[in-house]
């Protein structure tokens, strides 16, 4: 017996060894990398997620022919998917939550026996999705266009294996040279403005034939244009900004793709795009004629007398000619989107996403996009452009929105496209009952309508819109005005670069090219230079002082964040708004009056301030808060109780 338990002992514990041996060199790290697939994407995945899943987009000859296999402790290959081109594998994967980072081969053999290896890596999470802090309303965001903004570096002007090659700054539609490393050089500036978040519009491959400086027709999701730099220079942005304890925005596109993208060539499924049949049919022939464009009806997501076919019109019709209409509700595309968003948020720390276009995909797909973000980085946030004029329709898109047909959106920052509009028509209107400062009066009061007032996301101009100094009838005074009021509200503020020193497109409003102007001082031989304050004229460094003043106030300001709101109906001219937290109150006056005026405060007194000291946020001055107040010229007045 004591021989058999001997023998019995000796086996278990070989078996265990031989076991532990195995584990070891299953999990042990691949150290000779092999490439010999075409495409895998993501191009790589990250450990300790709360989704286990991961799907590869595999792209290679004939790949469809083959069949995967993976030895890696903790990565179970659950599905392997074909396609309608045999040049596609989508592949089912589960990370288990005790899995190692580390790189492991994907084999692939053929029906021939032949066998082809492409080595995947899992890599170690920088931070918990928890330490994903995004853009609040204690946040001033930076709206840059990369290509105008500042040239950091020329050697990445032109890549001459691109379609488009052309620099040429005397023409706003072709590409000027701007770049990631100019956001760089210049992060100084921008944080001292006071602006805590910057927003580039999109930076990733536009390889198109014109136009590919806006970013907004990708080409490949994973890959930054080389004229804007690569992919070191865009994490350094994010590193650089987050050591000045700035947050990065990345400016994203699911609606569409540009037509230059690399599928394009070799769909993976019939129905990867909207209209794809269409397309396909008229290849040879694809102008506006043959495209079937989106009627841009976005009201029809909430439209309860909506037509299928005004639906189908907004939400599958193609963009314009160049930018196919990507189809959301293939299962396997939606995966695609839904991963790269993720893959950027971890491989840059972003501090959020601008979402493009938003009532235009499949709105369905667009809350599962949000929702799995959200669930991943609970304190991350979104904000979708929703261009309507319209509280209701833009409400309806919020997280926690009381939406009659159900929906929940997850989004967190829709768009205020609509109190945009109200600021500059009440700013520049003559007053009257119905017009002038009651419509910022009577905008703001539509906040009832929104589940979170304080994460709408409000702008004067953009980089689609006319400047608000040429809509302001390039009057100085009105533009205080809506700079003032706007960075005062319980709201996230965004101003487009430029706007401090009073860019503008008046030679021809509305024009993009114009709108998009280069900054003075972004490029070489520029005469006149922003960031130094070289040759700007007297007015335009009056108002970068002026924002500068205001952002810098408000970036401290517990009152602007997340105090109390009261404001009062516009009376004699003017219009008075409180923002109110513990011991600060913020005073803010707006006064269209060309000529002095005296205005009782008795009118006010229910907001406490009486025989209070008050400072002035932009002169310095010091006010005691009594019967009245003279208003000495038209404008803004900030005022608050912190001395």
């Amino acid at each position: 017996m004591k021989n058999l338990f001997l023998i019995f002992v000796i086996v278990f514990l070989f078996s265990c060894q031989k076991r532990e041996q195995n584990k070891m060199e299953v999990t042990k790290e691949i150290t000779a990398v092999i490439n010999e697939i075409e495409r895998v994407e993501p191009p790589n995945w990250f450990v300790g997620f709360k989704d286990t899943s991961l799907q590869l987009l595999v792209k290679e000859e004939n790949i469809g022919d083959a069949i995967p296999s993976i030895s890696y402790e903790g990565v179970t290959l659950e599905k392997v998917n074909k396609a309608r081109s045999n040049n596609y594998l989508f592949i089912d994967l589960k990370i288990d939550a005790s899995t190692k980072a580390g790189k492991f081969n994907i084999d692939f053999t053929f029906t021939d026996g032949t066998k082809k290896t492409h080595t995947y890596e899992l890599k170690l999470r920088d931070k918990k999705s928890d330490d994903f802090i995004g853009f609040n309303s204690s946040d001033a965001i930076y709206l840059i266009t990369p290509d105008r903004f500042a040239n950091g570096d020329d050697s990445n002007n032109i890549n001459t294996a691109l379609k488009e090659t052309d620099i040429d700054r005397s023409d706003n539609y072709k590409r000027h040279g701007g770049d990631i490393q100019g956001i760089i050089n210049h992060i100084d500036y921008i944080s001292e403005l006071g602006f805590t978040t910057v927003w580039p519009t999109p930076v990733l491959l536009n390889d198109m034939e014109e136009s590919s400086y806006h970013g907004y027709a990708i080409t490949d999701y994973y890959k930054v244009d080389s004229r804007f730099g690569n992919l070191s220079e865009y994490k350094e942005l994010a590193d650089k900004l987050r050591k000045k304890d700035m947050k990065l925005i990345m400016d994203q596109v699911a609606n569409h793709c540009g037509i230059g993208h690399w599928w394009m060539e070799d769909l993976p499924f019939g129905d990867w795009l909207n209209n794809q049949k269409n397309y396909e049919e008229n290849i040879d022939n694809w102008n506006n004629e043959t495209n079937i464009g989106s009627n841009h009806r976005r009201t029809t997501n909430q439209d309860i007398y909506v037509s299928k076919a005004d639906l189908k019109g907004n939400n599958e019709g193609w963009f314009t000619p160049a930018m196919p209409d990507l189809n959301q509700r293939n299962p396997f595309l939606a995966k695609y989107i839904i991963q790269n968003s993720i893959w950027w948020i971890e491989t840059l720390g972003l501090g959020g996403i601008r979402q493009d276009t938003y009532p235009y995909p499949d709105k369905n797909f667009m809350s599962d996009w949000a929702g799995a973000i959200m669930h991943e980085y609970p304190n991350f946030s979104i904000v979708g452009e929703e261009w309507s004029y319209n509280p209701l329709i833009v409400g309806y898109w919020q997280k926690g929105a009381n939406n009659r047909d159900g929906y929940e959106s997850n989004l967190k920052s829709p768009m205020d496209f609509p109190m945009q509009k109200f600021i500059v028509e009440g700013i520049n209107e003559e007053e009257s009952w119905d017009k002038g400062l009651i419509k910022l009066y009577e905008g703001l009061a539509n906040d009832f309508h929104y589940a979170s007032p304080k994460d709408v996301f409000i702008f004067l101009d953009n980089h689609d819109k006319t400047r608000v100094f040429t809509e302001l009838w390039e009057d100085t005074s009105k533009v205080k005005m809506g700079l003032s009021y706007m960075l005062t509200l319980p709201r996230i503020p965004q101003i487009y670069y430029g706007t401090e020193i009073l860019m503008n497109d008046s030679a021809n409003p509305g024009d993009h090219g114009l709108i998009r102007s280069d900054f003075p001082g972004g490029f070489m031989d520029d005469a006149v230079n922003a960031f130094t304050g070289e040759g700007l004229n007297e007015y335009q460094k009056d108002m970068q002082s002026f924002v500068t003043k205001v952002l810098n106030y408000r970036k401290e300001s517990k009152a602007i964040h997340d105090g109390k709101t009261i404001h009062f109906a516009p009376f004699m001219g003017t219009y008075f708004l409180f923002r109110t937290k513990d011991d600060e109150t913020v005073v803010n006056i707006i006064n269209k009056n060309d000529q002095p005026i005296t205005i009782d405060l008795k009118r006010f007194e229910e907001v406490g301030l009486e025989g209070k000291t008050l400072k002035n946020i932009i002169t310095g001055d010091t006010f005691i808060w009594g019967n009245e107040i003279h208003l000495s010229e038209k404008g803004s007045v900030l005022l608050t109780t912190k001395i």
